[in-house]
């Protein structure tokens, strides 16, 4: 995941965009491999004066965990801090709700949903069944693949199919 100017962006924002409907709230864990508990939990025992912002540091980029740590004002040294304390600070960063307000839209769209229905299709030669001399390939037809080129490989094998049959 990418946090620029204009909001969350990157791979696996790109993926989930493919599922999300406008108005559901997404839910991101912030450092997934990491037992943030347990970090925050022998870091106050070891450095009992380290706070979470300089944890945050650590593993996420520099403005954006300033800018979390602010959010949700956790200040102060972590021995001031209860174990349920940290459970709170280990939760917000395993499951950081947002409610995205939008997308860019079809100007930076890479994959888009939609298009031809396959059942209309011959899916050895991508004709279309009520017309048999009307082809459809690529990203005009109803296929969403992950993302890592598998969109590519669809493109250029129903062209293949629907250029070795036409």
């Amino acid at each position: 995941m990418l946090v620029t100017h204009r909001g969350l962006s990157g791979p696996s924002m790109l993926q989930i965009s493919s599922f999300w409907q406008p108005g559901d709230p997404l839910t991101i864990n912030l450092l997934p491999e990491r037992n943030t508990l347990e970090d925050l939990l022998s870091l106050r025992k070891q450095k009992p004066q380290s706070t979470v912002a300089q944890y945050l540091i650590q593993h996420l980029p520099k403005r954006f965990a300033q800018a979390f740590n602010e959010l949700f004002g956790w200040n102060g040294p972590l021995q001031s801090y209860k174990n349920s304390d940290l459970e709170q600070i280990s939760d917000a960063l395993r499951q950081w709700t947002v409610k995205p307000a939008g997308t860019e839209g079809y100007r930076t769209a890479e994959v888009t949903l939609g298009g031809v229905d396959t059942r209309q299709l011959s899916s050895k030669t991508m004709a279309a069944l009520e017309h048999p001399n009307l082809y459809f390939i690529g990203e005009v037809v109803d296929v969403t693949g992950h993302l890592g080129g598998h969109n590519f490989n669809w493109a250029w094998a129903s062209g293949v199919a629907a250029g070795q049959s036409a």
